[in-house]
């Protein structure tokens, strides 16, 4: 079980890291590759609403069938899905949308209407600091539920678990971008962009570890069940709210498709391969 527990964490923490590789991205890209990015975040798109109705949703349906009966079982795993889109999309809406690091625009873009703000000149650096640390916070709290997500379903199921951790990294890059963009040019320093952009992925572990704690005493199957079926929730909330958008900001619409495509199938694979 220890074991468990720390394989589930390191994967949680690479995935909410990965935010690091959008800040480097963003500091030393001239222009951002757009049909990779959108092809990226398409596959993580695919992952993410493949695992969540082929494996978390069915075996929620099983864990609560049989705990409850197969007629409630049904409606407990329903509901929990439901609510799990619920409790993101409240988060969702809770964000002030000027802040929202979802509302994806490409590195280059960002630049321009920086530098092109005020008749050319620089717009006032403290408004851009506070753009980045905003984005940053905001960053923080849609991580929060993510790394439950990613912590727990990893502690059941490592191949599920390594799975949603790669699809939640690619996810985060443009999460990077946002952050470290508007801090570069507040202060000129590509490291304190960085160190921003890297520590925002930090709620991600940090979501991890509070929701291990107050779960952890209540892990029945039952419990479980409920779990994995509000995690289903969440990833296909995230996977149509804010991944496939920003996939066909980034890039050509049948980019954004293929990678869809491709990521359900290498997660069919992976499941077929390993059951």
């Amino acid at each position: 079980m220890e074991t468990n527990v720390i394989y589930a964490f390191v994967l949680t923490l690479l995935a909410g890291l990965s935010t690091g590789i959008g800040s480097l991205i963003a500091l030393l890209a001239r222009r951002t590759n757009r049909r990779f990015l959108s092809f990226a975040l398409g596959f993580s798109a695919g992952v993410m609403i493949y695992v969540s109705f082929v494996d978390l949703f069915p075996q929620s349906m099983r864990i609560l069938g049989e705990g409850y009966g197969e007629h409630w079982g049904g409606v407990a795993t329903t509901a929990a899905f439901f609510g799990g889109i619920l409790f993101i999309a409240l988060i969702d809406r809770l964000v002030p949308s000027v802040e929202n690091p979802h509302e994806v625009r490409s590195v280059e873009s960002m630049r321009l209407e920086l530098r092109n703000r005020d008749g050319g000149r620089l717009v006032n650096p403290k408004h851009m600091m506070r753009t980045g640390v905003m984005t940053a916070l905001v960053i923080g709290i849609h991580n929060f539920p993510e790394g439950i997500a990613t912590f727990m379903a990893a502690l059941e199921d490592a191949r599920m678990g390594l799975a949603i951790a790669v699809a939640i990294a690619i996810h985060n890059i443009p999460e990077g971008i946002a952050v470290s963009v508007p801090v570069y040019y507040a202060t000129g320093s590509r490291k304190k962009a960085f160190k921003f952009s890297f520590l925002s992925g930090l709620a991600e572990p940090v979501g991890a570890v509070v929701g291990y704690l107050i779960l952890a005493p209540f892990l029945t199957p039952e419990m479980l069940g409920y779990i994995f079926a509000a995690i289903a929730g969440i990833m296909v909330y995230i996977s149509l709210d804010e991944l496939l958008p920003a996939a066909h900001e980034y890039g050509e619409h049948h980019v954004a498709i293929w990678g869809l495509i491709v990521g359900m199938a290498v997660m069919a694979a992976g499941i077929v391969a390993f059951h």
